[in-house]
């Protein structure tokens, strides 16, 4: 099976085939990208690379797995924390999604790209968020329905709400080169320009929940 051939490959060298091919996947995008390109980054035989990983469409399920992995992990674990306030589990929604974005900042503009330029390899990854998807906007409804009926929020609707989340944590890093080129180099110190982007997303959507 091709799991137990790429578990005999040693864990390092499989660590830089994956970030070297990310890498070539986010720059290049899917059809741009070879397998060759990304070999050799890693040093490495274009016969082992095919041996291990087989095909550039496994390579590039194998990446998108993970993201998907790591996005959930960002998304359903504040809404699964039954202990949480609901401000507290729009927080920790905001700050992991953003921080999630922040390690990957190339992935909103691929995965935008790749949608009008393949639906079909796009639709592989909408799939895989899909599976999570009412398990995260039931619990966030609940706790949205809770905050209601005590008087502390207005009654809206999850999916809405994340789209809201989604769209004002996303946009600036869809849009890097003109927001960075706009506001002096904003986005130039990543950690400063997260942290107020936190701040200031979740004010936003704190206003909009306001009763």
């Amino acid at each position: 099976m091709q799991t137990e051939i790429v578990n005999k490959l040693p864990q390092d060298t499989e660590a830089k085939i994956l970030q070297a091919a990310e890498r070539e996947f986010m720059a290049k995008g899917f059809a741009g990208a070879r397998t060759t390109s990304i070999a050799q980054a890693v040093g490495v035989t274009h016969a082992m690379f095919h041996y291990y990983f087989r095909t550039k469409e496994k390579l590039f399920d194998r990446i998108l797995t993970e993201k998907v992995t790591l996005l959930r992990d960002a998304l359903v674990t504040p809404v699964m924390d039954t202990e949480l306030s609901l401000e507290d589990i729009i927080r920790g929604i905001i700050d992991r999604h953003l921080d999630f974005i922040a390690a990957n900042p190339d992935l909103p503009r691929f995965i935008i790209t790749e949608l009008y330029n393949n639906p079909q390899r796009s639709a592989t990854f909408v799939e895989k968020l899909r599976i999570y998807a009412p398990l995260m906007l039931s619990g966030l409804q609940q706790k949205i329905d809770e905050a209601h009926a005590e008087g502390r929020c207005r009654k809206v609707d999850a999916g809405w709400l994340m789209l809201d989340i989604a769209s004002l944590n996303i946009f600036s890093y869809l849009a890097y080169p003109v927001i960075n080129g706009i506001f002096d180099n904003c986005m130039d110190d990543s950690d400063t320009f997260t942290a107020m982007r936190k701040r200031d997303n979740y004010d936003t959507i704190m206003r909009k929940l306001k009763p």
